[in-house]
């Protein structure tokens, strides 16, 4: 790039949530790594830090921001609403700045907001610059978020309410069932809607962002591009096109040391996510199961993810005793690390989209237990379209438990989907390599930002 092109900034805006930060942020990575500069401008609830991982990239804060208590008080969904309602002109009056600043508005290539930032769409429309929709979910995720921001609610919540539809397929997106779409244990159906209505609704945007791939989701994408009327851009997965580390949470390294002693591909791997909770009963059932199935476990468990409990110290010994005998308990795991570790033979998950793109880009099958919104669309996928999962439904009990574990680690079956896993992790490094489909998808991005037309195509 010659020099002006070298001094063009893009603008980040993430959603304040680890799932969301840390592919917004290895996208700054690869765009930085093509020659432009980077902006966040993020809200004060949960900031990133500019570390030495970011130490070329400008942090900027909207003054003014939601709270922990907010958050608590309110619940997710009404959380994410009242924060697009509060911050429409502050951000505005943040990104007016930032152009005094650079001196020129030719200077700001685009403004690239996660889809549920939208109060963001404002202010590039306002000063006459291009904004870019960033997803950091599957396209088959948008997909389905685009036809429940048209479902009619109240039918919607009565088809849910009966057994026989629940399991039954939802039409034009098969092999997805009414349970298997994004609905959310964090708000009501009609708010779900709501937010999903803003999401998906493209604005004045010029193309929309996901970090996916053609190979994995070609039909998916296929349809978006038909239906959102602006160019979609595929360039996943991004944990592999840049390392770009982006932790809120302080990782134990410990954990690592552990695995060194296991054997190769034994370990189940447990991790449920940076924001679900989990009653102590199914912890209990999960210790007992995983116990049982003779296999050892790395298992991360959050201070606060279980409901009036600091840590684990409201459950029974019985707890300490099973786990002491076969596994190793951390509060958060260097992720990407343990998932390429030998000794590691499957991954119990949540199925958010962060953690299944990453255990397939590292062949590790999977145990899907997803629980709110996109995790249980992927966990469909995992079982069904990939078949590099099985997904674990209904109460958890540990007979349960210790079967899936041995269907995973032990049985023929297990050996079948790491074989899937592994031809899947070579078709998605081969994705992101220098020809391949996303690294294509990338440059063609870069490229569009020079058009003088970019804005209104």
């Amino acid at each position: 790039m010659d020099e002006k092109q070298v001094k063009r900034k893009i603008v980040l805006v993430p959603v304040p949530a680890q799932g969301h930060v840390t592919p917004i942020m290895q996208l700054g990575k690869a765009l930085h790594s093509k020659g432009f500069s980077i902006t966040v401008i993020q809200t004060q609830y949960n900031r990133v830090s500019s570390s030495k991982d970011f130490s070329d990239f400008q942090f900027l804060t909207i003054p003014g921001t939601l709270t922990d208590s907010d958050l608590k008080s309110l619940g997710a969904l009404q959380f994410l609403m009242k924060l697009n309602q509060i911050c429409e002109e502050t951000f505005k009056h943040c990104f007016g700045q930032l152009l005094q600043e650079q001196g020129s508005r030719d200077d700001i290539a685009c403004v690239i907001y996660d889809e549920y930032m939208y109060f963001s769409a404002a202010a590039p429309k306002e000063f006459q610059l291009p904004s870019v929709i960033f997803s950091t979910t599957s396209a088959t995720a948008f997909v389905c978020r685009s036809v429940l921001a048209k479902v009619n609610a109240d039918k919607f919540l009565i088809d849910m309410k009966d057994p026989q539809v629940r399991d039954s397929l939802f039409p034009g997106l098969d092999p997805l069932r009414y349970k298997d779409l994004p609905t959310s244990a964090f708000g009501t159906l009609e708010d779900i809607i709501k937010l999903y209505s803003e999401a998906v609704n493209t604005r004045t945007a010029s193309a929309v962002i996901i970090n996916s791939a053609s190979y994995l989701e070609s039909s998916s994408l296929s349809r978006l591009q038909r239906e959102l009327q602006v160019p979609v851009f595929p360039i996943g997965p991004l944990h592999l096109a840049a390392c770009a580390p982006s932790s809120l949470l302080e990782e134990d390294r410990s954990c690592i040391e552990w695995l060194n002693k296991q054997k190769p591909k034994t370990v189940i791997y447990i991790s449920l996510g940076s924001i679900c909770l989990m009653e102590s009963r199914d912890i209990l059932e999960m210790a007992r199961g995983l116990s049982n199935s003779n296999q050892p476990f790395l298992w991360v468990i959050r201070p606060g993810s279980i409901p009036a409990s600091e840590w684990t110290e409201s459950l029974p010994e019985e707890f300490s005793k099973l786990v002491s005998e076969r596994g190793y308990i951390v509060k958060w795991a260097p992720q990407m690390e343990v998932l390429r570790h030998p000794a590691v033979g499957g991954f119990w998950s949540h199925c958010g989209w962060n953690s299944t793109l990453e255990s397939i880009g590292e062949g590790v099958p999977m145990i899907c237990r997803p629980i709110t919104g996109d995790q249980k669309v992927n966990a469909r996928y995992l079982e069904s379209v990939w078949r590099v999962g099985v997904q674990l439904e209904g109460e958890m009990e540990k007979e349960t438990v210790e079967r899936v574990v041995k269907r995973l680690v032990v049985d023929e079956e297990g050996a079948d989907m790491r074989k899937r896993a592994i031809d899947l992790k070579e078709k998605l490094e081969a994705s992101v390599r220098s020809g391949g489909s996303s690294c294509s998808s990338l440059d063609d991005f870069v490229n569009s930002l020079q058009t003088k037309n970019f804005m209104h195509q």
